[in-house]
Protein backbone atom coordinates (compact mmCIF):
# COMPACT_ATOMS: atom_id res chain seq x y z
CA UNK A 1 0.00 0.00 0.00
CA UNK A 2 1.28 3.62 -0.38
CA UNK A 3 1.40 5.95 2.28
CA UNK A 4 -2.02 6.26 4.14
CA UNK A 5 -4.43 9.46 2.95
CA UNK A 6 -5.08 9.97 6.66
CA UNK A 7 -0.85 10.44 7.24
CA UNK A 8 -1.02 12.34 3.66
CA UNK A 9 -3.66 14.76 5.78
CA UNK A 10 -2.06 14.96 9.03
CA UNK A 11 0.77 16.28 7.31
CA UNK A 12 0.57 19.98 7.32
CA UNK A 13 -0.46 19.74 11.20
CA UNK A 14 2.34 17.95 11.87
CA UNK A 15 5.18 19.84 10.18
CA UNK A 16 3.20 22.84 12.52
CA UNK A 17 4.34 20.45 15.78
CA UNK A 18 7.69 19.78 14.59
CA UNK A 19 8.61 23.03 13.62
CA UNK A 20 7.26 24.33 16.95
CA UNK A 21 9.34 21.25 18.87
CA UNK A 22 12.13 22.60 16.57
CA UNK A 23 12.04 26.38 17.74
CA UNK A 24 12.73 25.34 21.34
CA UNK A 25 15.42 22.64 21.41
CA UNK A 26 16.47 21.14 24.80
CA UNK A 27 19.30 18.85 25.99
CA UNK A 28 19.89 15.42 27.87
CA UNK A 29 16.83 15.16 30.28
CA UNK A 30 15.90 18.70 30.22
CA UNK A 31 12.78 18.58 27.74
CA UNK A 32 10.64 19.31 30.53
CA UNK A 33 8.62 21.62 27.33
CA UNK A 34 8.92 18.74 24.73
CA UNK A 35 7.61 16.02 27.49
CA UNK A 36 4.69 18.56 28.14
CA UNK A 37 3.97 19.36 24.76
CA UNK A 38 4.10 15.39 23.82
CA UNK A 39 1.68 14.61 26.70
CA UNK A 40 -0.66 17.21 25.59
CA UNK A 41 -1.01 16.02 22.68
CA UNK A 42 -1.41 12.21 23.44
CA UNK A 43 -4.08 13.56 26.36
CA UNK A 44 -6.14 14.93 23.28
CA UNK A 45 -6.02 12.22 21.46
CA UNK A 46 -7.59 10.01 23.93
CA UNK A 47 -4.22 7.83 24.13
CA UNK A 48 -5.53 5.19 27.20
CA UNK A 49 -3.09 5.81 29.61
CA UNK A 50 -0.12 7.82 29.84
CA UNK A 51 2.97 7.44 32.13
CA UNK A 52 5.05 10.36 32.55
CA UNK A 53 8.55 10.85 34.26
CA UNK A 54 9.79 7.42 33.13
CA UNK A 55 13.92 7.82 32.68
CA UNK A 56 13.71 11.12 34.86
CA UNK A 57 11.51 12.93 31.46
CA UNK A 58 10.31 9.91 29.52
CA UNK A 59 6.62 9.89 28.56
CA UNK A 60 4.91 6.66 27.03
CA UNK A 61 1.13 6.45 26.15
CA UNK A 62 -0.80 3.37 25.74
CA UNK A 63 -3.10 2.73 23.11
CA UNK A 64 -5.78 -0.56 23.34
CA UNK A 65 -6.94 -2.08 20.02
CA UNK A 66 -10.37 -2.60 19.18
CA UNK A 67 -9.99 -6.50 17.86
CA UNK A 68 -10.10 -7.92 21.29
CA UNK A 69 -6.95 -8.41 24.43
CA UNK A 70 -3.10 -9.49 22.65
CA UNK A 71 0.75 -8.67 23.17
CA UNK A 72 1.74 -4.56 23.35
CA UNK A 73 4.68 -3.62 20.56
CA UNK A 74 6.39 -0.36 21.71
CA UNK A 75 7.46 1.85 19.12
CA UNK A 76 9.98 4.63 20.33
CA UNK A 77 11.00 8.18 19.31
CA UNK A 78 13.64 10.42 20.90
CA UNK A 79 12.92 14.15 21.91
CA UNK A 80 16.52 15.69 22.75
CA UNK A 81 18.80 18.13 20.73
CA UNK A 82 22.07 19.03 20.89
CA UNK A 83 24.55 21.66 22.51
CA UNK A 84 25.08 23.45 18.65
CA UNK A 85 24.27 27.05 17.54
CA UNK A 86 22.07 26.92 14.45
CA UNK A 87 22.77 28.18 10.97
CA UNK A 88 20.15 27.01 8.98
CA UNK A 89 18.27 30.30 8.07
CA UNK A 90 15.06 28.60 8.32
CA UNK A 91 11.78 30.44 10.14
CA UNK A 92 11.48 27.98 12.76
CA UNK A 93 15.00 28.03 13.71
CA UNK A 94 15.90 27.65 17.21
CA UNK A 95 15.69 30.27 19.40
CA UNK A 96 17.76 29.16 22.01
CA UNK A 97 21.28 30.31 21.32
CA UNK A 98 23.67 27.26 21.74
CA UNK A 99 20.82 24.54 21.34
CA UNK A 100 19.18 22.85 17.75
CA UNK A 101 17.88 19.85 16.59
CA UNK A 102 20.55 19.11 14.70
CA UNK A 103 19.78 14.94 14.63
CA UNK A 104 15.98 15.17 13.82
CA UNK A 105 14.65 14.38 16.82
CA UNK A 106 11.96 16.63 16.49
CA UNK A 107 11.00 14.99 13.51
CA UNK A 108 11.14 11.56 14.96
CA UNK A 109 8.84 12.73 18.07
CA UNK A 110 6.37 14.68 15.63
CA UNK A 111 5.90 11.36 13.63
CA UNK A 112 5.24 8.88 15.97
CA UNK A 113 2.65 11.67 17.75
CA UNK A 114 1.17 11.47 14.18
CA UNK A 115 0.87 8.14 14.36
CA UNK A 116 -0.41 8.26 17.74
CA UNK A 117 -3.50 9.98 16.80
CA UNK A 118 -4.46 8.17 13.84
CA UNK A 119 -3.84 4.86 15.62
CA UNK A 120 -5.83 6.23 18.94
CA UNK A 121 -8.70 7.46 15.94
CA UNK A 122 -8.70 3.99 14.17
CA UNK A 123 -7.70 1.21 16.53
CA UNK A 124 -7.73 -1.30 14.22
CA UNK A 125 -5.44 -4.07 15.62
CA UNK A 126 -5.70 -6.68 18.52
CA UNK A 127 -3.85 -5.68 21.78
CA UNK A 128 -1.82 -2.38 22.46
CA UNK A 129 0.19 0.00 21.04
CA UNK A 130 3.29 2.14 23.21
CA UNK A 131 4.23 5.13 22.17
CA UNK A 132 7.47 5.76 23.67
CA UNK A 133 9.28 9.21 24.03
CA UNK A 134 12.40 8.97 25.50
CA UNK A 135 14.99 11.79 26.47
CA UNK A 136 18.41 12.14 26.95
CA UNK A 137 19.96 9.64 23.24
CA UNK A 138 22.59 12.43 22.54
CA UNK A 139 25.22 10.87 25.40
CA UNK A 140 22.81 10.45 28.59
CA UNK A 141 21.44 7.08 27.79
CA UNK A 142 18.05 7.90 28.68
CA UNK A 143 16.83 4.47 26.63
CA UNK A 144 19.03 2.89 29.41
CA UNK A 145 17.36 4.73 32.09
CA UNK A 146 13.93 4.28 30.74
CA UNK A 147 14.46 0.44 30.75
CA UNK A 148 15.81 0.56 34.34
CA UNK A 149 12.83 2.43 35.49
CA UNK A 150 10.77 -1.09 34.63
CA UNK A 151 9.50 0.37 31.38
CA UNK A 152 8.92 -2.74 29.35
CA UNK A 153 7.60 -5.04 32.44
CA UNK A 154 5.18 -2.26 33.59
CA UNK A 155 3.50 -2.10 29.79
CA UNK A 156 4.10 -5.54 29.13
CA UNK A 157 6.53 -4.92 25.78
CA UNK A 158 7.21 -7.87 24.05
CA UNK A 159 8.84 -6.11 20.61
CA UNK A 160 10.52 -2.65 20.54
CA UNK A 161 10.93 -0.45 17.09
CA UNK A 162 13.11 2.52 16.69
CA UNK A 163 13.47 4.46 13.69
CA UNK A 164 15.67 7.58 12.41
CA UNK A 165 16.06 9.93 9.38
CA UNK A 166 19.27 10.05 7.39
CA UNK A 167 20.35 12.54 4.85
CA UNK A 168 21.31 11.49 1.54
CA UNK A 169 18.42 9.13 1.70
CA UNK A 170 15.19 9.84 -0.23
CA UNK A 171 12.63 10.75 0.77
CA UNK A 172 10.35 7.60 0.85
CA UNK A 173 12.94 5.19 1.17
CA UNK A 174 13.77 2.85 3.83
CA UNK A 175 16.75 1.01 4.67
CA UNK A 176 17.91 -1.49 8.11
CA UNK A 177 19.68 -4.95 8.31
CA UNK A 178 19.80 -8.04 10.43
CA UNK A 179 22.11 -7.72 12.88
CA UNK A 180 24.57 -4.86 14.16
CA UNK A 181 23.83 -1.62 12.28
CA UNK A 182 25.15 0.85 14.82
CA UNK A 183 28.32 0.58 16.93
CA UNK A 184 29.30 0.67 20.37
CA UNK A 185 30.44 4.03 21.79
CA UNK A 186 33.05 4.35 24.34
CA UNK A 187 35.40 7.04 25.68
CA UNK A 188 38.88 6.99 26.91
CA UNK A 189 40.37 9.69 28.43
CA UNK A 190 44.77 9.27 29.14
CA UNK A 191 46.83 10.92 31.92
CA UNK A 192 50.40 11.48 31.33
CA UNK A 193 51.92 12.18 34.69
CA UNK A 194 55.73 13.77 33.30
CA UNK A 195 58.61 15.73 34.74
CA UNK A 196 58.19 19.58 33.58
CA UNK A 197 61.23 21.58 33.21
CA UNK A 198 62.90 24.22 31.09
CA UNK A 199 62.15 23.70 27.53
CA UNK A 200 66.10 24.60 27.27
CA UNK A 201 66.95 21.37 29.45
CA UNK A 202 65.11 18.71 27.49
CA UNK A 203 67.29 16.00 29.44
CA UNK A 204 66.07 16.74 32.71
CA UNK A 205 62.33 16.13 32.02
CA UNK A 206 60.17 13.93 31.86
CA UNK A 207 58.13 15.11 28.53
CA UNK A 208 54.84 13.96 28.45
CA UNK A 209 54.28 15.57 24.99
CA UNK A 210 56.28 13.60 23.46
CA UNK A 211 55.23 10.57 25.53
CA UNK A 212 51.60 11.92 24.12
CA UNK A 213 52.92 11.81 20.96
CA UNK A 214 54.04 8.42 20.75
CA UNK A 215 51.22 7.04 22.35
CA UNK A 216 48.44 8.69 19.92
CA UNK A 217 50.80 7.44 16.48
CA UNK A 218 50.39 3.75 18.63
CA UNK A 219 46.94 3.96 19.11
CA UNK A 220 46.83 3.70 15.41
CA UNK A 221 47.31 0.30 15.19
CA UNK A 222 44.99 -1.14 17.12
CA UNK A 223 42.70 -0.78 14.02
CA UNK A 224 45.83 -1.57 11.45
CA UNK A 225 47.76 -4.20 13.63
CA UNK A 226 45.45 -5.57 16.10
CA UNK A 227 42.17 -6.00 14.85
CA UNK A 228 41.00 -8.37 11.78
CA UNK A 229 40.81 -6.63 8.67
CA UNK A 230 37.82 -7.55 8.03
CA UNK A 231 36.32 -6.58 11.53
CA UNK A 232 35.21 -2.96 12.28
CA UNK A 233 37.25 -0.34 14.66
CA UNK A 234 37.50 3.49 14.79
CA UNK A 235 39.94 4.56 17.35
CA UNK A 236 39.91 8.35 17.41
CA UNK A 237 42.11 10.49 19.60
CA UNK A 238 40.15 13.54 19.67
CA UNK A 239 41.56 15.63 22.17
CA UNK A 240 45.46 16.55 23.55
CA UNK A 241 45.88 19.03 25.99
CA UNK A 242 49.19 19.86 27.73
CA UNK A 243 51.20 23.11 28.26
CA UNK A 244 51.00 26.52 28.72
CA UNK A 245 53.95 28.07 27.58
CA UNK A 246 56.43 28.16 25.00
CA UNK A 247 59.10 27.67 26.96
CA UNK A 248 58.35 25.19 29.19
CA UNK A 249 57.96 21.47 29.59
CA UNK A 250 54.73 20.99 31.16
CA UNK A 251 54.48 18.10 33.73
CA UNK A 252 51.44 16.31 32.24
CA UNK A 253 49.64 15.71 28.97
CA UNK A 254 45.78 14.66 28.73
CA UNK A 255 44.63 12.47 25.51
CA UNK A 256 40.73 11.64 25.18
CA UNK A 257 38.80 9.83 22.12
CA UNK A 258 36.78 7.78 21.01
CA UNK A 259 36.66 3.69 20.13
CA UNK A 260 33.68 2.73 18.04
CA UNK A 261 32.75 -1.30 17.00
CA UNK A 262 30.55 -3.43 16.04
CA UNK A 263 31.40 -6.28 17.74
CA UNK A 264 31.39 -7.15 21.90
CA UNK A 265 34.78 -9.18 21.18
CA UNK A 266 36.58 -6.26 19.38
CA UNK A 267 35.20 -4.21 21.96
CA UNK A 268 36.86 -5.76 24.68
CA UNK A 269 39.88 -6.17 22.89
CA UNK A 270 40.36 -2.37 21.61
CA UNK A 271 40.21 -1.40 25.50
CA UNK A 272 42.50 -4.05 26.65
CA UNK A 273 44.99 -2.54 23.68
CA UNK A 274 44.91 1.27 24.90
CA UNK A 275 45.94 0.07 28.49
CA UNK A 276 48.46 -2.01 27.15
CA UNK A 277 50.38 0.38 24.74
CA UNK A 278 49.60 3.55 26.84
CA UNK A 279 50.93 2.17 29.78
CA UNK A 280 53.81 0.01 28.05
CA UNK A 281 55.06 3.18 26.46
CA UNK A 282 54.60 5.71 29.22
CA UNK A 283 56.96 2.99 31.03
CA UNK A 284 59.18 3.26 28.30
CA UNK A 285 59.88 6.93 28.96
CA UNK A 286 59.63 6.87 32.50
CA UNK A 287 55.95 8.70 32.69
CA UNK A 288 53.05 7.21 34.83
CA UNK A 289 50.07 6.67 32.96
CA UNK A 290 46.40 6.58 34.04
CA UNK A 291 43.72 5.26 31.59
CA UNK A 292 40.01 6.05 32.70
CA UNK A 293 37.77 3.45 30.04
CA UNK A 294 34.31 4.43 29.68
CA UNK A 295 31.97 1.97 28.28
CA UNK A 296 29.37 4.02 26.70
CA UNK A 297 26.48 3.00 24.29
CA UNK A 298 26.10 -0.76 23.36
CA UNK A 299 26.43 -2.04 19.91
CA UNK A 300 22.33 -1.93 18.40
CA UNK A 301 21.91 -4.94 17.13
CA UNK A 302 18.77 -6.11 15.25
CA UNK A 303 16.89 -9.10 15.86
CA UNK A 304 16.20 -11.27 12.73
CA UNK A 305 12.64 -11.16 12.78
CA UNK A 306 11.49 -8.12 14.35
CA UNK A 307 13.90 -6.78 11.13
CA UNK A 308 12.03 -9.10 9.04
CA UNK A 309 8.66 -7.73 9.93
CA UNK A 310 9.81 -3.77 9.90
CA UNK A 311 11.41 -4.06 6.48
CA UNK A 312 7.70 -5.82 5.33
CA UNK A 313 5.79 -2.78 6.64
CA UNK A 314 8.37 -0.12 5.00
CA UNK A 315 7.96 -2.20 2.00
CA UNK A 316 4.11 -2.26 2.15
CA UNK A 317 4.24 1.85 2.17
CA UNK A 318 6.91 2.24 -0.26
CA UNK A 319 7.05 -0.90 -2.37
CA UNK A 320 10.22 -3.03 -2.51
CA UNK A 321 12.50 -1.44 -4.42
CA UNK A 322 12.02 1.81 -1.93
CA UNK A 323 13.46 -0.77 1.19
CA UNK A 324 16.73 -1.60 1.49
CA UNK A 325 17.38 -4.61 3.81
CA UNK A 326 21.39 -4.80 3.23
CA UNK A 327 21.67 -1.50 4.51
CA UNK A 328 25.96 -1.03 5.69
CA UNK A 329 26.11 -0.40 9.16
CA UNK A 330 27.59 2.82 10.52
CA UNK A 331 29.62 3.66 13.01
CA UNK A 332 27.82 6.17 14.75
CA UNK A 333 26.12 5.40 18.28
CA UNK A 334 22.65 5.01 19.48
CA UNK A 335 20.87 4.16 22.85
CA UNK A 336 18.41 2.19 21.23
CA UNK A 337 20.82 -0.46 21.60
CA UNK A 338 19.56 -0.95 25.14
CA UNK A 339 15.84 -1.08 24.63
CA UNK A 340 16.67 -4.11 22.25
CA UNK A 341 18.99 -5.65 24.66
CA UNK A 342 15.81 -5.58 26.86
CA UNK A 343 13.43 -6.84 24.30
CA UNK A 344 13.53 -8.27 20.40
CA UNK A 345 13.22 -5.48 18.30
CA UNK A 346 14.24 -3.42 15.01
CA UNK A 347 15.91 -0.42 14.12
CA UNK A 348 15.07 1.21 10.29
CA UNK A 349 16.43 4.29 8.95
CA UNK A 350 14.12 6.54 6.88
CA UNK A 351 15.21 8.79 3.77
CA UNK A 352 15.84 12.37 4.93
CA UNK A 353 16.31 13.49 1.37
CA UNK A 354 19.50 16.01 0.50
CA UNK A 355 19.83 18.21 3.30
CA UNK A 356 22.93 18.95 5.48
CA UNK A 357 24.34 16.07 7.55
CA UNK A 358 23.30 15.05 10.93
CA UNK A 359 25.30 16.83 13.84
CA UNK A 360 25.64 19.80 11.41
CA UNK A 361 25.00 23.44 12.59
CA UNK A 362 22.59 23.66 8.99
CA UNK A 363 20.72 20.52 9.41
CA UNK A 364 16.71 20.89 9.18
CA UNK A 365 14.17 18.19 9.19
CA UNK A 366 12.63 17.29 6.39
CA UNK A 367 9.04 17.32 6.37
CA UNK A 368 8.46 15.35 3.21
CA UNK A 369 9.20 12.59 5.28
CA UNK A 370 6.44 13.04 8.00
CA UNK A 371 3.86 10.89 6.17
CA UNK A 372 6.02 8.22 4.89
CA UNK A 373 6.84 7.80 8.55
CA UNK A 374 3.59 7.94 10.11
CA UNK A 375 2.48 5.50 7.32
CA UNK A 376 5.65 2.79 8.62
CA UNK A 377 4.65 3.57 12.42
CA UNK A 378 0.62 2.68 11.48
CA UNK A 379 1.44 -0.38 9.03
CA UNK A 380 3.91 -2.17 11.28
CA UNK A 381 1.65 -1.24 14.22
CA UNK A 382 -1.37 -3.01 12.60
CA UNK A 383 0.05 -5.68 10.71
CA UNK A 384 2.49 -6.94 14.14
CA UNK A 385 -0.99 -6.72 15.90
CA UNK A 386 -3.29 -8.33 13.50
CA UNK A 387 -6.61 -10.26 15.20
Amino acid sequence: MPILNRAAELQNEVTEWRRYLHTKPELLFAVENTAAFVENKLREFGVDEIVTGLGRTGVVGLIRGNLGDGRTIGLRADMDALPMTETSGKPWASTTAGKMHACGHDGHTAMLLGAAKYLAETRNFKGAVAVIFQPAEEGGGGGNEMVKDGMMERFSIEEVYGMHNMPGMPVGQFGSRVGPIMASTDEFNITIDGRGGHAAQPHRTIDPIVVGSQIVNALQTIASRTVDPLASVVVSVTKFNSGFAHNIIPEQAILAGTVRTLMPEVRELAEARIKQISENLGAAYGAKIRVAYNRNYPVTVNHRQETAYALSAAAGIAGENQVSGDLDPMMGGEDFSYMLLARPGAFIFIGNGDTAGLHNPGYDFNDEAIPHGISYWVKLAETRLTA
